[in-house]
């Protein structure tokens, strides 16, 4: 199940962000295609096969688990960038793009690289199940490593949320609203990644299930975006401002 559920989600990313080349060539929305682009291979680099094989080329010390987390963070960043410029969230902006996000950004990303450079991280190794494995040295890294990965997202986020519940109660286009919606339970999903730490082992496969309904909801909330977009073409300037570039 857990397969299907990643190979679904990457079929749904990549012919998402294939039906955005077009528009990007013409210079039309390349953040879109940017984004997507970015979860399709944040995606592929989850699934047990490519990842061994791309970390395998980067020299099997799982340095691909390390790009993983960097391609989630673009890819989180520039999600909040257009989201909060497309719906006027200007708090939420200085919040991810200002002093104050750019210093959290900056924070965990080294407190990330300084405990993966920690760890012995020999044999690739997908999510770091065998990394873990190793010592109890190595497991308590890669518990604070796996946190300090999903802090970003989760802060993207929240900072996120406020905006979208203020867009689905407003009355912006269905199309918007919709997508403001889809785009609130992914920020909920991810902000719910904080608590994997004291989630049950036998719980397992509802990580796998709250990450990619958060990647889910996040692409097809921006499809929509989109959509509402095309839609939305030759209607009056005050309509487009919640789905211009």
């Amino acid at each position: 199940m857990i397969e299907i559920l990643q190979w679904s989600t990457l079929a749904v990313c990549g012919l998402i962000a294939a039906a955005r080349v077009p528009s990007a060539v013409r210079g039309e929305n390349r953040s879109l295609f940017y984004i997507f682009g970015l979860m399709t291979l944040a995606i592929l680099l989850s699934i047990e096969a490519p990842y061994v094989a791309i970390d395998q080329a980067l020299g099997g010390i799982n340095l691909a688990n390390l790009l993983l987390r960097f391609i989630i963070f673009a890819a989180i960043y520039f999600v909040g960038i257009r989201v909060t410029r497309g719906f006027g969230a200007d708090g939420a902006y200085r919040l991810i793009a200002g002093k104050a996000g750019m210093v959290v950004l900056l924070a965990i990303s080294l407190a990330m690289v300084v405990l993966f450079f920690m760890m012995d991280t020999a044999g690739s190794s997908a999510g770091l199940s065998a990394t873990s494995g190793k010592s109890a040295r190595n497991f308590v890294l890669v518990e604070y490593y796996g946190a300090a990965g999903r802090a970003y997202p989760a802060y993207v986020s929240l900072a996120l949320l406020p905006a979208m519940i203020r867009a689905v109660r407003s009355r912006l286009p269905l199309l918007v609203r919709v997508a403001a919606g889809l785009l609130a339970v992914g920020g909920v999903a991810t902000a719910l990644t904080l608590l994997f730490p004291v989630v049950p082992p036998e719980w397992g496969a509802a990580k796998f299930i709250v990450n990619y309904t958060a990647v889910l909801c996040f692409v097809i909330g921006l499809a929509l975006i989109w959509a509402a977009r095309v839609r939305n073409t030759g209607t009056s300037s005050t309509k487009r401002k919640y789905t211009e570039k």
